[in-house]
């Protein structure tokens, strides 16, 4: 599936939902079965700087594509990772750093996000962002 079947996908799941404790219940959910970081990567330098909760991030290349594992200390920061991860793990460096994030403003997440949680997510899109800009980089 590309990122945007992904998004889209997101979208609609999360337009399931009536009020915003089912979607928290959801994104809690959802980091439940996030693809869990080896514990030798949870490093200082995977740690995504920005957020108030502790986020480890890890990609690595699989066959050109970049395959993202995280964890968190916080379990609505572990769901807002974990959706983030879904949207680009597995996907092409181009295809991540091209891709847009207007999906989360559909789903109205950043809105419901305290400022210092919507300044992380934005360190994470961020992040996830600037490990595919590497690994582009040594593609070509």
């Amino acid at each position: 599936m590309t990122i945007q079947e992904i998004q889209a996908e997101i979208v609609d799941e999360f337009s399931m939902f009536d009020d915003w404790m089912q979607r928290y219940e959801y994104m809690i959910e959802l980091g439940k079965s996030l693809p869990l970081i080896n514990e030798k990567y949870k490093t200082d330098d995977n740690i995504i700087k920005g957020c108030q909760s502790k986020v480890w991030v890890h990609a690595e290349m699989k066959d050109d594509k970049i395959e993202f594992t995280a964890d968190s200390d916080a379990i609505i920061t572990k769901g807002i990772i974990a959706i983030l991860i879904r949207a680009f793990s597995g996907q092409h460096p181009k295809d991540i750093i091209d891709a847009g994030t207007g999906f989360i403003d559909e789903i109205g997440l950043k809105e419901h996000l305290s400022p210092t949680r919507a300044n992380g997510l934005v360190s994470m899109i961020k992040q996830l962002k600037m490990y595919a800009i590497a690994y582009q980089t040594q593609l070509n």
